[in-house]
């Protein structure tokens, strides 16, 4: 009998769509694909597939997609991981900025999948004491290792300087 580690913690979010338009269409895929993301705090967000996977009608640009959505993930926990360890190392951050960009390629298979994020961390630091570039590039390498996203995907991250 095998050892099931316990969950640390659960994370939720509910999915809701309801086909605005019920009938013969739907099976022509001609149906709305928007929907909403409820989060376990309480906030709703509008949600579709990009267009580029999608087109309109049947799709909204406005919406976030969840490819969108992957990359911010992965950019935020990048960014919450960084700024905790630079405070354990005596850096205070002031500002932190990121333009991540996801690139979708498709695999060995010929399925598109989110292969590589890169990211363009900016990040203004207060106080007197600053890293050195060497200093900043090991506290990028560190929070790299310790998020929690990066270590559940199998997608290349880069972190770039700007």
């Amino acid at each position: 009998m095998g050892y099931a580690p316990r969950a640390m913690s659960e994370h939720r979010a509910a999915i809701r769509w309801k086909n605005p338009n019920p009938g013969p269409d739907f099976l022509k895929g001609k149906y709305s694909r928007e929907h909403t993301w409820t989060f376990d705090g309480g906030l709703t967000v509008p949600a579709s597939p990009a267009p580029s996977v999608v087109p309109a009608p049947w799709s909204n640009a406005a919406h976030v997609d969840p490819e969108e959505a992957f990359v911010a993930s992965i950019a935020s926990c990048h960014f919450l991981t960084f700024v905790f360890v630079a405070s354990r190392r005596g850096f205070q951050v002031d500002a932190y900025e990121d333009d991540a960009v996801g690139e979708m390629k498709k695999n060995e298979r010929g399925v598109p999948w989110v292969a590589r994020v890169v990211l363009s961390p900016s990040v203004t630091y207060g106080a007197e004491k600053r890293p050195s570039r060497d200093q900043e590039a090991e506290l990028h390498h560190l929070a790299h290792e310790q998020c929690f996203i990066a270590n559940s995907v199998k997608t290349e991250i880069i972190v770039s300087g700007r």
